[in-house]
């Protein structure tokens, strides 16, 4: 029994009690007090954020819309393939980031490892193709070409392949009717990036992480169009990730239709003949680099006069648009974008740039009519013409006498055109301007539309280049630096320009204007510039932007959007200078430059009309051009390191029409044959359940040449083969 009284230990007991009902109810109204706050104060962006978490989007990508030849033939479509595709995310929640996951699936899929890594690593400025360049959120897609085996394998041993899918999926297909490619007119898709993601959150056509955009030609010029809306459907889940209900779904809208105003039949033609004339230069000699012509890129336009649409376009070296479906693989990438590829990705109808040779000549006719010269006066064309102790040489150094300006057209005189340039230059005060210069010819160019783009609905269209006294200023000064450290006054050829060009290139100078006159010197244009041009002098004036879509149907055929011609402008010249410059032109083909090559043509029933263009390059061979129309067409070929215009590209440019007419050497007509022998202006018809009517085409199967006749005569010497 303790010695403690009883009395002492209450106290110290009630004190120790009411501490602890102190600290309990201070306990409980602690935690009431976050009851409230978090249900009463914040509740309601904790519900939100609560409902947010436990809501998971599952999308359904829109189908795309097909882009269809002016008959309805697809040129882009969709097919269901197995697609097998990769989840980042769930990857690298594992130990090895995913490795071992990759390297049984390459197993499966016949693929080496180290090829299905590189798919699903992301893109950045120091990873080389292939690589992943859309979100790191989205399934990364590993090959669109899997077997129903190989499908059925990865989901039968869904545990030895986590974050991997095997699922039917539609994916972009590039047809190539009639063994047609026309790869840079058409494009190609690739995955949209964050970034792009960012930036069009807040338009009217935001994109989904799982959205492929077009890159290139027209897919990127009507992605919007061909795209579509993908379908969202939001689920609510536990936080098991168990569907508990469906919160809302939006169906997915199918993209639009594209009908273009290009002819697949014409486009075999076009491609055919291109790459055929290429061949065939390459087997003819240069004797000014003693070797065969290189020919190693051209380019085709066939171009409807009166509205500007384009019937055909084709550029060479060419690639696959289909390499680029499902990812492009870092071999295909090489040759595509590597140094020996020649960059076949370059649209070569818009994006090639060269000088324009005699070509050019039409807006030098027109310039020295608008400074006082008349057409059909009297102009000196000698073998020669010296500037300054300089001699410019007529091609083939052969003159004709006194000739106006539609002979000097037609047989392509560039001493005509030189005499011209030269006295307009020292009218405007030759090397010491006056403070206002009329420089007819340079102005002239520009509003021929050179210099700017002619607004075809394809991206990333070049300007060409007029070089006028601004921009030899500006050429000037941003080469003088290097100019005057590399230019000697008593150095070799280069550095004795570069001294000239240190003390005096912001100068104009007789041989740039003389050079200029004939399409020559800094000079550099397009081949749909030019084909713009022609198609102008044929319809009598207009300047249309070139278009190749011609209309947006919808997926269920109901909504018709035509995309109407636009101009852009008139050409400064009047009527009669216009049927000047047409007769001469008319005249290239049945007495000029280009007579040699049209021998038999129907002059009476499909009146031709042309321009032949050999155009000198600095250490390169000559490019050769070839323009011409019809009442209904413009075609222009080009070709690079390719030799004369009339003798590699004329018989080429020749074959098209005659294809596009119906005609044979001899120059009948067989209508039955003709492929288009007039501009079509029908639609083709899109059903509701989709569907199209559209002709079958086979591939363009050119007729047998017959052998050369030795003993056959041309009717007359050619004038001149430019």
């Amino acid at each position: 029994m303790s010695n403690i009284p009883e009395t002492g230990r209450t106290p110290r007991v009630q004190i120790r009690l009411v501490v602890i009902q102190v600290l309990v109810f201070s306990l409980l109204f602690t935690l009431g007090g976050r009851l409230w706050y978090l249900q009463i104060r914040n509740g309601q962006e904790y519900t939100d954020e609560a409902k947010s978490n436990h809501v998971q989007q599952v999308v359904q990508p829109a189908v795309r819309g097909s882009i269809l030849d002016a008959r309805g033939i697809p040129l882009a479509d969709n097919e269901t393939r197995l697609v097998v595709s990769a989840s980042r995310t769930e990857l690298l929640k594992m130990k090895d980031d995913g490795k071992g996951v990759l390297t049984r699936l390459a197993g499966v899929l016949g693929m080496k490892p180290k090829d299905v890594m590189d798919k699903v690593r992301l893109c950045d400025a120091k990873t080389p193709q292939p690589c992943w360049n859309g979100s790191p959120y989205q399934p990364i897609p590993v090959t669109d070409e899997a077997t129903t085996q190989q499908a059925l394998q990865i989901r039968e041993r869904a545990e030895d392949f986590p974050g991997i899918t095997a699922e039917p999926t539609a994916v972009r297909r590039y047809t190539a009717p009639g063994k047609t490619n026309t790869a840079q007119v058409l494009g190609y898709l690739s995955p949209v990036t964050d970034e792009e993601i960012t930036q069009a959150k807040d338009t009217d056509s935001p994109f989904l992480r799982s959205d492929q955009v077009g890159r290139s030609g027209i897919e990127r010029t009507y992605d919007k169009e061909l795209r579509g809306k993908a379908g969202v459907t939001r689920y609510e889940v536990d936080n098991l990730g168990r569907v508990i209900g469906q919160a809302a779904k939006d169906e997915a809208q199918p993209g639009a239709n594209l009908v273009t105003s290009i002819d697949a039949r014409v486009q075999g033609v076009a491609e055919y003949e291109l790459n055929k004339a290429m061949k065939t230069a390459r087997q003819e000699f240069d004797k000014n680099t003693d070797e065969n012509y290189k020919a190693d890129a051209g380019a085709v336009v066939v171009m409807e006069n009166k509205t500007g649409r384009i019937i055909s376009m084709a550029s060479q070296p060419t690639y696959d648009p289909n390499s680029w479906v499902g990812g492009i693989s870092g071999k295909d990438y090489a040759k595509l974008t590597g140094k020996d590829s020649n960059y076949p990705l370059l649209n070569r109808a818009i994006q090639g740039q060269a000088a324009p040779g005699s070509i050019f000549k039409v807006i030098s006719s027109t310039a020295a009519v608008n400074a006082g010269y008349p057409f059909d006066g009297d102009y000196p064309c000698p073998s020669s013409y010296s500037v300054g102790g300089q001699v410019f040489k007529n091609f083939e150094s052969k003159g004709y006498g006194s000739i106006d300006l539609g002979k000097a057209l037609e047989v392509s005189c560039d001493t005509v055109f030189y005499g011209i340039a030269h006295r307009e230059w020292q009218k405007d005060g030759g090397t010491k301007p006056k403070k206002r210069t009329n420089d007819w010819f340079y102005k002239t160019a520009h509003q021929f539309g050179l210099g700017k783009e002619t607004g075809i609905d394809l991206p990333n269209e070049v300007r060409g280049r007029v070089p006028d006294r601004q921009w030899k200023q500006n050429f000037w000064e941003a080469n003088k630096d290097g100019w005057c450290r590399q230019g000697k006054k008593n150095g070799d050829y280069v550095e004795r320009i570069a001294y000239e060009n240190c003390l005096e290139g912001n100068r104009m100078r007789a041989g740039d204007s003389v050079n200029y006159s004939i399409g020559q010197g800094d000079t550099l244009v397009t081949p749909i510039q030019m084909a713009t041009i022609y198609a102008a002098i044929a319809n009598g004036g207009t300047l249309y932007n070139p278009t190749i879509g011609k209309a947006v149907i919808s997926a269920d055929g109901r909504s018709v959007q035509e995309i109407k011609p636009k101009s852009h402008g008139r050409l400064p010249m009047d009527a009669r200078t216009r049927d000047q410059i047409d007769k001469a032109l008319a005249g290239v083909t049945t007495r000029g430059s280009a007579a040699w090559r049209f021998g038999g043509w129907p002059q009476d029933k499909i009146p031709m009309h042309a321009k032949t263009g050999t155009a000198e390059v600095y250490g390169k061979q000559t490019t050769s051009w070839f323009v011409s129309y019809t009442p209904d067409y413009t075609i222009i070929m080009t070709i690079a390191q390719g030799g004369t215009g009339s003798g590699a590209s004329g018989p080429a440019v020749r074959k098209i029409y005659e294809a596009m007419y119906g005609l044979d050497e001899e120059g009948g007509q067989d209508l039955k044959r003709a492929l288009l022998p007039a501009p079509q202006k029908s639609l083709p018809k899109i059903q509701q359940d989709g569907s199209i009517e559209a002709p079958e085409i086979k591939p363009y199967e050119p007729a047998e040449e017959p052998p050369p006749d030795e003993n056959q005569q041309l009717a007359g010497p050619p004038a001149r083969r430019d």
